[in-house]
C-alpha cells in the first residue's frame, strides 16, 4: 500500500539510493525537503547542480575539485617531492584534517578487488606512475586496511620499487578494516609518522 503520493516516493527513493542513507533516514530527509521554504530547496537543488556541472578531477592528483588544480597541487609551500597515495578524496580530506602533512596526494579513486572486477587498469595508477618521472622522493601508501587496501599497497610497491623511489606504507595506527574517513586526526597522525618502508 502507498502511504504516499507519486512524488514523494520518488524523492524518498531517490535519498535512500544514496550511500549510508537507509529508508527511514531517507523519509526524514524527504519531509524536511519539503517543509523547507522555497528558497533554501532551490539553494540546495542549485549547489547539486553546480556541483556536478562543474567539479571535475585535479590535473596532477585526481582528486575532486573545481578548478583545474586542486588547492593543495597549487600551494607552492607543500612538498611535491612527497606523495601520499589514498583510496578517495575522502582519505584526502582526513589526512588535511591532521594539520601536519605537507606533501601532496594521488587519488586512486578505488582499490584493487579481483572479487569485484576491479584490476589496475581501473584505478589511476598509470597516472600515479606517470607522476613518478618527475622529482619524486618518496611514496607514502595510505590506502585502507582491508584485504583491497592491503592487495593494492604490495601492488604499488612493487611498481615502484625498480623506479628507485622510496616507498612506506602507513603504520597500523589504522584499525584493520577500518575506513580512513572514520578515524580521528590522532591516530591518522600516529600511523602517518609510523610509516614504515616497503
Amino acid at each position: 500500500m502507498d502511504l504516499y503520493s507519486g512524488h514523494i516516493n520518488k524523492l524518498i527513493d531517490e535519498l535512500a539510493a544514496l550511500p549510508g542513507i537507509g529508508n527511514k533516514s531517507a523519509q526524514r530527509l524527504a519531509f524536511h525537503l519539503i517543509n523547507m521554504p522555497q528558497d533554501k530547496v532551490t539553494r540546495l537543488a542549485n549547489s547539486i547542480l553546480e556541483a556536478k556541472a562543474n567539479v571535475r578531477y585535479c590535473k596532477e592528483c585526481y582528486t575532486l575539485t573545481d578548478r583545474e588544480i586542486c588547492p593543495v597541487c597549487a600551494n607552492p609551500n607543500r612538498n611535491h617531492r612527497l606523495i601520499m597515495v589514498v583510496e578517495n578524496t575522502r582519505d584526502l580530506a582526513a589526512y588535511e584534517k591532521t594539520n601536519k602533512y605537507e606533501g601532496v596526494y594521488h587519488v586512486l579513486h578505488g582499490a584493487i578487488s579481483p572479487m569485484l572486477g576491479i584490476g589496475p587498469g581501473d584505478i589511476r595508477l598509470k597516472e600515479l606512475i606517470e607522476r613518478l618521472k618527475g622529482d619524486v622522493e618518496e611514496v607514502i601508501i595510505a590506502t585502507n586496511s582491508s584485504l583491497e587496501g592491503e592487495t593494492t599497497a604490495m601492488y604499488i610497491s612493487k611498481l615502484i620499487k625498480p623506479a628507485g623511489v622510496k616507498v612506506t606504507r602507513i603504520a597500523s595506527g589504522v584499525p584493520v578494516g577500518g575506513d580512513l574517513e572514520n578515524i580521528d586526526e590522532v591516530t591518522l597522525l600516529r600511523a602517518l609518522e609510523g610509516r614504515t618502508e616497503m
